[in-house]
């Protein structure tokens, strides 16, 4: 099996190579999926279709038309959706409250997205730029419910419309799906910006390393997640199912480490907590193939070279989780600390590259 490296490598480098066909086909109801298939259109076209539907719903307005469209600050999505604005009052009403921080959060799709009798140019491409100004504000959710009313061949940034559904997908621990995104992204959009490339490589290399059994990383994800909702303000039965999956992961691991203790003190090879993005093979210190393990566990106030995971107590991990949403800042960040130790050097450093590109990424 290729290494996931090779693979993302070949499908950036395809990807350049392979010409796209216009996004705007005619809708004959099939499914335009193929390589390369995907590709922003010219400019010209797509501002002759937006003035078009201007038009047909009677607000053509030439100068402010004429100003969004003469702008070279911004993209083909924003001019679109300028222009989207500018001819529907509820389209204005509804990214003004997506753009904005102190809205509160939605909690379904607005119908005007779901609505199938509405111009076609006109819901694919707000909804794909609704769904960027939730994604912007980490409300995943229903960023990620708004994609999937929306076809990916009818908007004109097909690259930012995989992305966006990609970030959704791997913020809320959809592994398979985001992969599939990722993939539709590098091989079926010819014309996918760099800066896409490669966060969606950083998710996938992080995404690699994730379990879903006895593994401190995924417990860290669902605490990322859960403390994201009470942030959004979303305490309800969603995040109580979150917490409660949390607490109920944290006694599968308690008991094991219970059982690795009372079966053999810990000293041999396998000891010690399960750690999120452990490396076959050994990489994490632990297997088979690792030349500097110790004979005898370190103690804790002395440093050392050795790259194994480290030990976590995660009875007080658990206990930090129970009290989650209420704890102070600092509390929360040693948790995250704690579960951040438990990964190999190799994977730490992916992971934290991924968050300082994810962070850095336009929010155009």
């Amino acid at each position: 099996m290729k290494s996931v490296c090779n693979r993302l490598l070949m499908l950036s480098v395809s990807a350049l190579l392979c010409a796209g066909m216009p996004v705007f086909a005619a809708d004959t109801g099939k499914d335009l999926t193929g390589f390369g298939v995907l590709r922003a259109p010219a400019a010209d076209l797509v501002k002759i279709q937006a003035q078009e539907w201007l038009k047909s719903v009677n607000k053509a307005d030439d100068a402010a038309f004429k100003a969004i469209w003469a702008s070279e600050d911004t993209t083909l999505l924003d001019k679109v959706t300028e222009t989207l604005i500018l001819g529907s009052p509820d389209a204005a009403k509804l990214m003004k409250d997506a753009r904005d921080p102190n809205t509160p959060a939605p909690k379904e799709v607005p119908a005007l997205l779901k609505d199938t009798k509405q111009n076609s140019f006109f819901r694919a491409n707000l909804g794909l730029a609704y769904a960027k100004a939730l994604s912007n504000r980490r409300i995943y959710e229903e960023s990620l419910d708004s994609l999937k009313t929306v076809r990916p061949e009818f908007v004109v940034d097909p690259a930012t419309y995989f992305f966006h559904r990609a970030v959704a997908e791997h913020a809320l621990i959809q592994k398979a799906d985001a992969e599939r995104s990722i993939i539709r992204l590098l091989d079926d959009v010819a014309d996918a910006p760099e800066r896409y490339k490669h966060v969606s490589a950083l998710m996938y290399a992080d995404m690699m390393g994730w379990k879903e059994k006895l593994d401190l990383g995924h417990v860290g994800r669902l605490m990322g997640n859960a403390e994201r909702r009470l942030e959004l303000a979303r305490g309800g039965p969603q995040t109580q199912k979150i917490e409660r999956e949390i607490l109920h992961r944290l006694d599968e691991i308690i008991k094991q480490l219970e059982k690795q203790q009372q079966g053999g003190g810990g000293g041999g090879g396998g000891g010690g907590p399960p750690n999120g993005g452990a490396c076959p093979g050994g990489a994490d210190g632990n297997g088979p193939g690792n030349t500097n393990q110790p004979s005898s566990p370190q103690k804790d106030s002395m440093g050392g070279t050795n790259k194994g995971p480290g030990n976590v107590d995660a009875k007080d991990l658990k206990n930090k989780a129970e009290n989650w949403g209420t704890l102070p800042v600092k509390d929360r960040t040693s948790a995250k600390a704690d579960m951040i130790r438990s990964l190999p050097t190799t994977n730490r450093h992916q992971v934290e590259e991924y968050i300082k590109q994810i962070q850095r990424v336009d929010n155009k």
